[in-house]
């Protein structure tokens, strides 16, 4: 596995989004942040690589399990939430990595909300013009408000 291969496999998921966050890092969600979408897998693009070149949910039941195995440990930040890094590429097969990336997006699927199912099960034009309008609406709410002059 490497990133373009990683990338190209995310993506293909129900639902994934991806987005650059934090630097040098590919973000992947299950639907839009923007509708209640939830992240799910992290690939570093930076050169210094000190957390891992990848990151997922690895979920409660098989996090401890997980860190047994050599090359993953627990990801910085977000080891609470039960997320593992990969230290290199070679810890799983292609094969595995997809197992390991498709499971983490089922968890993520899983804990989300039946409103943010019901968005994802739309069509895709409809999805696109509801993010539209919660962008649109968190871009508003995140602007300063002036004081008008008395």
């Amino acid at each position: 596995m490497d990133v373009e291969r990683a990338r190209t496999f995310l993506l293909s998921l129900p639902h994934a989004a991806e987005t650059m966050q934090w630097g040098d890092n590919l973000v992947y969600w299950v639907g839009d942040k923007a509708i209640g979408g939830k992240m799910f897998a992290l690939i570093d693009l930076g050169e210094g690589l000190s957390k891992g070149v990848a990151m997922y949910s690895a979920g409660p039941e098989r996090y401890a399990e997980l860190l047994e195995r050599e090359g993953l440990i627990p990801a910085p930040y977000m080891a609470r939430i039960h997320w593992v890094a990969a230290e290199h590429w070679g810890v799983w097969r292609n094969a595995e990595w997809e197992d390991e990336l498709r499971a983490a997006h089922a968890i993520t699927y899983g804990k989300m909300t039946k409103r943010t199912h019901d968005v994802l099960a739309l069509p895709v034009k409809q999805q696109a013009k509801l993010i539209a309008e919660r962008r649109k609406l968190l871009g508003d709410r995140a602007k300063p408000v002036r004081k008008r002059k008395e």
